[in-house]
């Protein structure tokens, strides 16, 4: 079976109990300051895209799962590692 091309979008995001100082300061030194009071909370993180060979969406959504754990691209104790979506090229 010959593999097919993938786009992986991931996102990777603090924990809801880990502190955020970058959203903290975008919150508070320009949304807040800047008339956006109304936006109650505010998270960062990282969005990666990958483009990868597999052989189904399934291999491919793993592939970028064990390649994160294993190359600690992410932080697991504080870090939540998501999927957004996998489309085939």
């Amino acid at each position: 079976m010959a593999q097919m091309e993938f786009i992986i979008e991931i996102s990777l995001e603090n924990k809801p109990a880990a502190r955020d100082p970058v959203a903290e300061t975008i919150k508070r030194d320009l949304l807040a300051k800047k008339g956006y009071e109304n936006v109650s909370k505010v998270r960062s993180g990282q969005y990666l895209r990958l483009i990868l060979k597999a052989n189904s969406e399934e291999d491919a959504k793993e592939i970028v799962t064990n390649m994160c754990n294993d190359l600690r691209i992410f932080n697991p104790v504080t870090q939540n590692l998501n999927i957004i979506n996998v489309k085939k090229l």
